[in-house]
């Protein structure tokens, strides 16, 4: 049996864009389709991440006009990982595999094919792994490289050079969905489920059009999403930094007591470089053993929705909306 597959595509302000990339999106679609690797239910599903633009119009025309084409859309902007994650949760009970995959056209989509073989193969996951970063400048490249390295020493497994572009089976996503963290880091989560897996390498190309939607700020703060949410190892380096804070306090004690045995130090500056030695080293290690188990709690108590589906392109349709004719 043919497997259904969905391409979830996150969408934000991408209103230039969109009209293109769909279209490529919806060839390669049926090019696998034509080459019977999947079956004709397969789709195209569209996440408006809250767009402040005509992203949202366009979803809509585009599944009026094509039965191949899908979209939800989020009550607001929450961020490109939930965005992802809202798509192959909405997909997940609906095909036998996702590929989720930017709208900027960046990523090859003729990768899919050799996903697709891959999972035909018996693979559950399949990543997308740039082979090359010739199209970033020397200071984006230098970052995005020392940040997966960062990742891997602070205790994160993640994919050396993978972003979102890769391929899950209904498998895969139901064991996803037993992941209930907020603070969403998908490169570190999808490792930690399993499962048999592989890479598929790829040239990633300029964007087709529109502007980039993640300045440097964004991905910093991807970064800091990543280490927080997938390690607590950085607590663990404020309490061994503050143990050695401590070391040093004492040095500093004996050092101080010493001078003031000599009479080498005013009245009451032993006393006072002690006082502040030896408490701000407890302090430091104090914070470090309350912000482990903070940092525990943090990940583990709320509960807040991590994405709201206002909308959804088949729901308006079958409220009795004018339908044009579809392919």
């Amino acid at each position: 049996m043919k497997p259904v597959l969905y391409i979830v595509v996150p969408c934000y302000n991408e209103q230039e864009v969109l009209p293109m990339t769909s279209r490529l999106f919806l060839d390669k679609l049926l090019q696998l389709e034509a080459c019977g690797k999947i079956s004709g239910e397969s789709r195209v599903l569209f996440v408006n991440d809250g767009s402040k633009d005509g992203t949202w119009d366009i979803i809509c025309r585009l599944a009026e006009e094509d039965r191949h084409f899908l979209g939800i859309a989020q009550s607001r902007n929450r961020g490109h990982q939930n965005a992802v994650l809202a798509g192959l949760m909405e997909a997940k009970d609906r095909c036998d595999i996702t590929i989720s995959i930017d709208c900027d056209g960046q990523d090859d989509i003729n990768a899919m094919d050799k996903m697709v073989d891959a999972y035909l193969d018996g693979c559950e996951v399949v990543y997308g792994v740039r082979s090359k970063r010739d199209t970033d400048t020397f200071f984006k490249r230098f970052t995005a490289e020392a940040f997966y390295k960062l990742l891997n020493r602070m205790g994160a497994e993640v994919v050396f050079n993978h972003a979102d572009y890769r391929l899950m089976s209904s498998r895969v996503l139901q064991e996803l969905a037993g992941f209930k963290e907020v603070n969403l880091f998908l490169r570190g989560m999808v490792p930690l489920v399993g499962f048999k897996s592989t890479a598929v390498s790829y040239e990633r190309r300029e964007r087709i059009a529109g502007e980039s939607h993640y300045p440097f700020s964004k991905m910093l703060g991807l970064a800091i999403d990543g280490i927080t949410s997938m390690s607590v190892r950085p607590l663990r380096m404020i309490i061994s930094f503050g143990f050695l804070v401590a070391i040093l306090s004492f040095i500093g004690v004996i050092w101080a007591l010493f001078q003031r045995l000599i009479g080498g130090t005013a009245w009451g500056w032993a006393s006072m470089t002690c006082i502040i030695c030896f408490v701000s080293g407890v302090q430091l290690i104090s914070l470090g053993v309350i912000g482990e188990y903070i940092g525990k709690i943090y990940m583990e108590t709320k509960h807040r929705p991590r994405y709201i589906i206002s909308e959804r392109t088949w729901e308006k349709m079958n409220r009795g909306e004018d339908e044009p004719g579809r392919r």
